[in-house]
């Protein structure tokens, strides 16, 4: 039981929004409108804001809004 509170309290510690603003591909691309290849095309040019953790490519949504602004202007 004691821990079963433990493990109640750390996930309070990390609310499930926080989580969600880091993206994969996949959940990157449908945020943007864009089509899975698109992002992978854009990831091998580079001219996509993203890091490779463990051999997988991620996203930070606040990142990916300010890029997405960045070129809306340019």
């Amino acid at each position: 039981m004691e821990q079963a509170k433990e493990v109640s309290n750390q996930e309070h510690q990390y609310p499930k929004r926080e989580r969600s603003q880091i993206m994969t591909p996949k959940e990157a691309a449908k945020y943007l409108g864009f089509h899975l290849v698109t992002i992978y095309r854009l990831l091998k040019k580079g001219e996509v804001p993203a890091t490779k953790i463990g051999g997988q490519w991620r996203f930070k949504k606040d990142v990916l809004d300010t890029w997405l602004t960045d070129r809306m202007n340019a």
